[in-house]
């Protein structure tokens, strides 16, 4: 049996959205010269990142901050944009898919680093880049439902390990052109980190309220990207095109229960590269116009690009406009979530 799994949200809503950069700058430029031999050797040509896929730079963290470090830091921003007390936190969920261990979980180390209350509630959600939307959705339950007052949601992520890993390999006298294809998409990674406090609009009614959304599986497509921190290895073509079936899929009913096919003011999408925007664009009908892109400078952030391209348009979104958030995630996975600004 086929379908989207469709949810509403009475009075949840968003107080404040805030994200950090990392520093330092890595440009495509600088990695197709550190692969110049592996290209000349196979036949290959510079420029496939900022030309294909359309990531002219990524970033990186200094070396000395961790994953949770960068979670901490928007976690703080985004407490002190909403203004309210660490202590009013009653639960914090983490949704970085980097991490430096299995154990503790990130929300324990951003926990700890915010000195938030031991009464706030800290797990990780993990579901690749549609993890922030996934931590949106339960947060709001638990406003809803009564059960707190206030969530924070926050993600780190870093690309530098895994592009210095995939660097040193590709690089290697016996890499072929497969090779470079394979973990393409690993260079199009970048780094950054977001985070959101969520709470009741009846408490705070300038809150930005969350309609409600949906969501869809198709993961018998579990083995087209798979990653850790030291390797990502991916059928881009088969993801791209399973992908956008699975997106056109859930649209194509989500428009039963909801009224997206018009009136959205903003499409704040998970950003991968050129050709999937466009792709996806154009399959859904999407004014791409009203789609704000921050992939050619920070690159693809996993579940943290969501947030990180929502905050950087948010002073110019309009009381009353609409605001959806739409992403697609390795195993797959789709969902969706409007926001009422």
């Amino acid at each position: 049996m086929t379908g989207n799994s469709v949810f509403r949200h009475q009075h949840a809503g968003v107080l404040s959205v805030a994200s950090v950069d990392a520093p330092n700058v890595i440009t495509s430029e600088w990695i197709d010269e550190q692969l110049a031999e592996v290209y000349q050797r196979n036949g290959l040509r510079a420029g496939l990142l900022a030309g294909l896929a359309g990531v002219e730079e990524r970033r990186w963290w200094d070396k000395d901050v961790s994953f949770s470090d960068a979670a901490a830091m928007a976690g703080k921003l985004a407490i002190e944009k909403a203004g309210i007390d660490p202590s009013q936190i009653g639960v914090l969920i983490s949704t970085s898919v980097c991490k430096e261990h299995l154990e503790p979980s990130v929300a324990c180390l951003v926990h700890d680093r915010l000195k938030l209350s031991s009464s706030c509630l800290n797990f990780d959600i993990g579901n690749a880049c549609l993890g922030f939307i996934n931590a949106m959705h339960l947060g709001a339950t638990m406003i809803d439902s009564g059960s707190v007052e206030y969530v924070l949601i926050v993600d780190g992520e870093g690309s530098r390990a895994t592009q210095q890993a995939t660097l040193e390999r590709l690089r290697k006298p016996d890499s072929t052109a497969l090779d470079v294809f394979a973990e393409f998409a690993s260079l199009t990674l970048g780094s950054g980190a977001a985070a959101m406090v969520m709470t009741s609009t009846t408490r705070h009614p300038e809150a930005h309220r969350l309609i409600g959304g949906m969501a869809r599986a198709a993961t018998e497509h579990n083995s087209l990207c798979v990653g850790d921190l030291d390797r990502m290895t991916t059928d881009t073509h088969g993801l791209l095109v399973a992908g956008l079936d699975l997106a056109a899929e859930a649209w194509a009913e989500a428009l039963i229960d909801f009224t997206w096919g018009s009136g959205i003011d903003w499409y704040i999408l998970h950003q991968v590269s050129k050709v999937h925007t466009t792709m996806l664009c154009d399959r859904l009908a999407i004014d791409s116009s009203k789609a704000p892109i921050t992939f050619p400078h920070f690159g693809n952030i996993g579940p943290a690009a969501i947030p990180i391209t929502l905050a950087s348009v948010q002073d110019q979104i309009k009381p009353g406009q609409r605001v959806l958030c739409l992403g697609i995630g390795s195993g797959l996975n789709t969902s969706a979530l409007e926001i009422l600004w």
